[in-house]
């Protein structure tokens, strides 16, 4: 079988890890890398990748059959719609977009061109992810109760050297919190409604630092999350997950807590607790309660995701993350900035 010709817009951090491993997949040719800045030329040469100054030019002459746009959230929308307009399906970067509109542009966009769109939720390609998904699937933990989530930890100052980063759409929920919404809608289902405040008062940027969440699922589930980039904890996915080799992995550390009426699972470590059922009923908190954990194989999310977006664009896999379902993940995030600033229950549409 031939490699699908993919090429990369874009060569910023998350760019170049896309870039990486698509030189890294063996279903993937690296035929282009968009960008304008003479470092990104530079990287191409050493590379031996032909580099473009812009995304026209790069559909034109490399003609991908595959895009991943990997530039700021700004741009998704329009960069997006004009590759799926000139035939590439296209991998395009968390969030979908940074509006609502724009986000529901690049739907009507993948439906009108009959070219998939997969949003780049890479957790959801992590082998503990498709653990869960699973054990959750699988009914083990009977009705969904609740989900408790932390997204907590400490941001270096020169994090915020870019000016973006300390004003509105550059703060923790958007940037961080939206990766953790779409674990819990990718375990739970849709999400009702959500109630939020947020604060700055660490940092005093115009943007948030702090911010705790309530959320409704359609399901009667009830969640809460906790996101902060100004605290000394370990608690988040990042650190505890070790799917970026930039952060120190702690293994003994969960960031996730889903509970349901016949067993409760934690995340990362991916254990489970349950009465046990061969001891006769279990009534309730008097009798033993038992852990099980799964240890699964290590594996890189991106690698992951990169060759399921070789086998979308070859119709042989349906999409993990589709331009809907993340617009979906996009739609309650930002009703988070909403509930905070107003005070008030925003309402997910159905």
């Amino acid at each position: 079988m031939s490699k699908l010709p993919v090429a990369v817009i874009g060569a910023g951090l998350i760019g170049k890890t896309h870039i990486d491993r698509a030189l890294k997949c063996p279903d993937v040719e690296l035929v282009g890398i968009a960008d304008p800045t003479p470092a990104a030329a530079e990287f191409a040469r050493a590379l031996g990748v032909p580099c473009f100054p812009d995304h026209a030019s790069l559909l034109a002459e490399a003609k991908p059959r595959g895009v991943v746009v990997a530039t700021p959230n700004a741009t998704h929308a329009r960069i997006t719609v004009e590759c799926l307009e000139q035939g590439a399906a296209v991998l395009v970067e968390k969030p979908i977009a940074d509006t609502l509109e724009d986000g529901r542009r690049i739907c009507e966009a993948s439906r009108a061109a009959g070219l998939p769109v997969l949003v780049g939720h890479q957790r959801r390609h992590n082998p503990i992810m498709r653990k869960a998904k699973a054990i959750v699937g699988a009914g083990t933990l009977g009705r969904p109760v609740s989900a408790t989530v932390l997204c907590t930890w400490l941001k270096p100052r020169d994090y915020f050297d870019a000016a973006w980063r300390r004003q509105p759409g550059g703060g923790p929920i958007l940037i961080n919190l939206i990766h953790d919404i779409d674990l819990m809608r990718h375990l739970y289902g849709e999400i009702e409604s959500v109630q939020a405040l947020a604060s700055n008062a660490v940092r005093g940027f115009e943007v948030e630092d702090t911010a705790v969440v309530a959320l409704r699922f359609r399901n009667g589930a009830l969640g809460t999350v906790t996101v902060s980039d100004t605290t000394a904890a370990p608690w988040n996915w990042d650190l505890s997950a070790g799917e970026a080799e930039r952060f120190p992995r702690q293994d003994d550390v969960n960031a996730h807590f889903y509970s349901g009426t016949e067993g409760s699972l934690t995340l990362p470590r991916l254990e489970l607790w349950r009465y046990r059922q061969d001891q006769g009923a279990a009534e309730g908190w008097h009798d033993p309660i038992t852990q099980e954990r799964t240890v699964v194989h290590i594996g890189c999310p991106y690698s992951e995701q990169m060759r399921h977006f070789a086998a979308l664009v070859e119709g042989r896999e349906e999409p993990v993350c589709s331009a809907l379902d993340g617009f979906r993940t996009l739609e309650a995030t930002l009703a988070v900035t909403e509930a905070a600033a107003t005070g008030q229950r925003v309402l997910l549409p159905t």
